[in-house]
């Protein structure tokens, strides 16, 4: 578990007791870059390359010659992690599995909706469904209307009808296929300890685990995970739901529309990532001695810098790319470190797409890293790249393969380092860390060198 923290002061600097070490990191500056699931495997595409190893990447190139590397398991070996866990060990919080709130939890607080300790929070994707109830596509599309997935949600609120009246339930689609959804009980407490529906993830203790699964999936029935009462109506709740929301939208006139369109249809929610209670942490402030800022846009970044008290900084849309860098770079006159979450490799590797995830590192190597170097000074700014987690596009998913870390500056020493890549990772003077070990180690690095 997270280690207690003990507060003291020397001079006007809030200093930190970690486990009997003195933790004063006022006097550094890093920023800290992790891009979602940018660590890949070679692929036939690429000439049997990762999409990092072909990528034209001379911004990347130059930082990573200026710095050390090494490579990174986010979670653990054997764990192929959801974002949200992966992002927490990557920021230093590593949970036991029975501590941990639920993916479902960190989004409902992400998005601002009314949650309690007691409530159901789970994360569900848009899914789109044959007549025989096969999944044919976990993601309906994944570029959905706002309009048509604000107006689907708003049919099945309406329309369903639990058999316990003192249930109701709050659908909220926050970006593409992604949707939140909160059930509340008035009479009693829901439970956590259930399954997911979602076939291609599983639910150990509060964690999304993605599952190596086949092209013919089927919704999953919701059971218990414990031989008790709560968890046993908790489940019979989320049947209740998925049930009625796949009979909702075959009659929902938006889908009918989407169908004479030529569009996948939003055919039903896949559930997963159970949580009840809100979590408790140590504010990240408090666990590293800095001012600890974020530049993130998912509704799951979003709620861990709402948990882990994090200012965060409005910094444009998902791909604007320059105006991250800009705002990043600004932060350092007021904070001591800005984590900045970079969304678009994942997707790439999500839907297998091994070009268009090289070409995308190649955007963000001209467009974000050439404006951040162009408006810090590396001899005062340590710039730390990683990943969250691998999303090898030969997988179409989430992996446990370790991902590259960079921790770059004019002051630290160097490995001789060219590249950033899954190769020269494995042969870096940093070795092999956890997740949750890489900020400490990073601050170690810049410390020992300032």
């Amino acid at each position: 578990m997270i280690a207690k923290f003990v507060a003291s002061f020397k001079g006007e600097h809030q200093v930190w007791i970690n486990q009997g070490k003195i933790m004063d990191n006022s006097d550094v500056h890093m920023i800290y870059v992790l891009l979602d699931g940018v660590g890949d495997l070679p692929h036939p595409d690429l000439d049997g390359k990762t999409p990092l190893e072909a990528a034209n990447t001379p911004i990347l190139d130059k930082i990573a010659s200026n710095g050390a590397i090494g490579e990174v398991i986010s979670v653990g070996k054997g764990i192929a992690p959801e974002s949200d866990i992966a992002v927490f060990n990557m920021l230093g919080y590593k949970f036991k599995h029975e501590d941990y709130a639920g993916r479902g939890v960190i989004e409902a607080i992400g998005i601002g909706i009314d949650f309690k300790d007691g409530d159901l929070a789970l994360r569900g994707n848009y899914s789109t469904l044959d007549d025989q109830e096969v999944i044919i596509d976990r993601r309906a599309g994944r570029h959905i209307e706002k309009e048509d997935a604000d107006g689907v949600a708003k049919e099945i609120e309406e329309k369903i009808k639990f058999s316990n009246p003192d249930t109701s339930v709050v659908v909220a689609p926050t970006i593409g296929h992604r949707v939140t959804v909160r059930i509340r009980n008035n009479s009693k407490k829901l439970s956590s300890k259930i399954t997911n529906t979602d076939p291609a993830y599983s639910n150990i203790g509060g964690m999304g685990v993605a599952k190596a699964v086949g092209d013919f999936l089927k919704i999953e029935k919701c059971l218990p995970l414990e031989d008790v009462e709560d968890a046993k109506s908790t489940a019979n709740i989320v049947n209740e739901f998925s049930e009625q929301t796949i009979n909702i939208c075959k009659e929902s006139q938006i889908n009918k529309k989407r169908e004479e369109q030529g569009k996948k249809k939003l055919s039903c929610i896949l559930l997963r990532d159970a949580g009840n209670k809100y979590p408790d942490v140590i504010p990240i402030n408090e666990k590293y001695g800095m001012n600890f800022s974020c530049i993130v846009d998912m509704p799951v970044e979003l709620g861990i810098s709402e948990v882990l008290k994090m200012k965060a900084f409005e910094a444009g849309g998902l791909t604007d790319y320059e105006e991250k860098a800009r705002v990043a770079a600004k932060a350092m006159e007021t904070q001591n470190s800005i984590y900045v979450h970079l969304k678009g490799p994942d997707e790439f590797g999500h839907d297998g797409d091994a070009i268009g995830k090289m070409k995308n590192i190649e955007e963000i190597d001209q467009r974000f890293f050439k404006t951040l170097v162009e408006n810090i000074d590396t001899n005062k700014v340590a710039i730390v790249i990683s990943a969250d987690h691998s999303t090898p596009c030969i997988n179409k998913g989430h992996s446990d393969d370790p991902v590259p870390v960079l921790v770059s500056g004019d002051f630290i020493k160097k490995d001789g380092t060219t590249r950033m890549t899954e190769e020269q990772a494995k042969k870096g003077s940093i070795g092999l860390l956890q997740g949750a070990d890489v900020v400490t180690k990073s601050l170690e690095l810049i410390k020992s060198q300032t």
